[in-house]
């Protein structure tokens, strides 16, 4: 490994500015949006999420996906704009720093770097439970599943798939466009069918609770309380999340200052339209009652597919298993990517250690920073499995937060530092200005709501401690660590801390 220099390169070209030393040229507008689907993960994360966001807002499933989409959607336009300004793979840490100073920009990445890096540990928990139930259905041996209750087993199985997706995400974009090609297409495929074959059983009148698709199904006034409505708001962002990826490649991308925004968006758009089809085929099959299929039902809905995936496609209800493995392998990988370049960002502008900043001479790849990163998500789901499943639980569901905080913190960041270009055309104002700022304030406020309905201790797995709900307290411990290590970062290395980011790299926005 080796620590590259800086190369700034002259702004608004495509070559990215200040240029860290990875590969150039290696993902185009195509590779971007498998590697943004992926990230996304919709087969492992539609399993997860559809029943618990069906108990809080029942039959208005759909709307609230809806919901969850439009803030995505203006938050992504103000990360074009912002890439188009500052091509950089530190993306929120840049840009926040940029805009409101290097403390606002440390704390808004720490986030980014808190939620990607601990779900990866439950993406490799996921990617364990479907293994050996692939493996059970593929074999008859319905004992094979169990291992992954083995404590011991599940661990050592996690930490494989852990240091294999760190292996191909460490040889670079290349390698990981051509993997993710693959299990992206497959469990794309699988979903639609799945989607298929359900819409078949309810005109055929074989469903579990066959029930007509509405238009109430669309509305999301009809949720019974703004508290339902902010969780269930909560719960569909985290399922849109992890399409800023495709932006953090864009030191890496043809058409850096370009190619990113775009993909960032069509992977938005391709997302919402699947998670249309599926919810609206699984609500049409299952209803949201709690009788054995249904999505009120909580004994399956930590998993919906690997209940539903034998009713509705029966024999080949193993390919779903396979769908939801491979889509949670394929995301473990290229969920990567994002933490890495965050750090090797942060490592070259002084924010961590130098060390963050070295580059793979051979794969131009962040080699450091990877390795950090898998080993800390390793190590967290080694000790939190061992110590209690509730609190990992409770931990990833924490992370719904620190997505809406990044995310709106990056938003008002556009709008901030775009300000004086609102007036410019009315492209300007509604691109740079209004679109970021309603998507920011948005996500800020599903932030503050959810912090506070998770002090409740019926909130999460319903884990408390002196009668506040584990969940909040995890929420607070992740910012407090975060402050704390910042204020350490500061002592050893205050230059950062001390700078004008207005002043480097890039030019300041008119």
């Amino acid at each position: 490994m080796t620590h590259t220099t800086d190369r700034p390169a002259q702004a608004g070209a495509d070559t990215p500015n200040n240029w860290k030393g990875l590969s150039r040229g290696a993902i185009g507008l195509l590779g971007g949006l498998v590697i943004g689907v992926s990230t996304i993960a919709p087969a492992y994360t539609l399993s997860g999420a559809l029943g618990p966001t069906a108990s809080a807002v029942g039959e208005h499933l759909p709307a609230i996906l809806l919901v969850g989409f439009v803030p995505m959607l203006l938050v992504a336009i103000g990360y074009r704009q912002l890439n188009k300004a500052m091509p950089d793979s530190g993306t929120t840490f840049t840009w926040a720093s940029r805009a409101f100073g290097p403390w606002i920009g440390w704390m808004a990445s720490w986030c980014l770097l808190a939620a990607t890096i601990l779900v990866l540990s439950n993406l490799a928990g996921i990617a364990v439970d479907f293994f050996y139930l692939a493996i059970a259905q593929l074999t008859g041996q319905e004992q094979i599943a169990a291992l992954t209750r083995n404590v011991p087993v599940n661990i050592a199985t996690c930490l494989a798939f852990m240091a294999a997706a760190a292996w191909i995400s460490y040889r670079g974009l290349e390698a990981t466009k051509a993997f993710q090609y693959i299990l992206v297409t497959f469990q794309l495929v699988v979903l639609a069918w799945f989607s298929i074959a359900a819409f078949m059983q309810v005109s055929a009148g074989s469903a579990f609770d066959a029930t007509p698709v509405r238009l109430d199904w669309f509305n999301p006034f009809g949720v019974e309380s703004f508290s339902a409505f902010a969780a269930g708001v909560a719960l569909s962002v985290f399922i849109y999340w992890g399409w800023d990826v495709v932006v953090t490649m864009n030191e890496e991308s043809r058409g850096a200052t370009s190619t990113p925004g775009k993909a960032a968006i069509a992977t938005i758009l391709v997302v919402v339209a699947l998670y249309m089809a599926v919810s609206v085929a699984t609500l049409s099959f299952a209803g949201v009652s709690d009788g054995e299929f249904g999505l009120g039902n909580t004994d399956i809905q930590e998993n919906i597919f690997a209940a539903l995936a034998g009713p509705v496609m029966g024999p080949f209800a193993v390919l779903m298993s396979l769908a939801v493995l491979s889509s949670s392998a394929s995301s473990l990988q290229s969920t990567m990517i994002s933490p890495a370049r965050t750090m090797l960002a942060m490592g070259h502008y002084g924010a961590l250690s130098p060390k963050y900043a070295r580059v793979s001479p051979v794969h131009k790849t962040p080699g450091y920073a990877t390795v950090v990163s898998v080993v800390i998500a390793s190590v967290f789901y080694a000790v939190m499995r061992v110590v209690s499943e509730n609190v990992l639980w409770d931990t990833i569901t924490t992370l719904g937060m620190m997505v809406c905080f990044y995310y709106g913190v990056t938003a008002l960041a556009c709008v901030w530092y775009f300000r004086r270009e609102a007036t410019a055309s009315l492209r300007s104002l509604a691109t740079k200005v209004v679109a970021p700022l309603l998507g920011g304030l948005l996500l800020l406020v599903f932030f503050f709501q959810t912090a506070w309905d998770s002090m409740d201790p019926a909130y999460g797995s319903g884990s408390q401690i002196g009668g506040v709900g584990l969940v909040f307290l995890l929420g607070v411990a992740i910012f407090v660590i975060g402050g704390a290590a910042m204020v350490v970062q500061y002592l050893r290395s205050p230059e950062f801390f001390r700078r004008r980011f207005e002043t480097t790299e890039y030019p300041t926005a008119s």
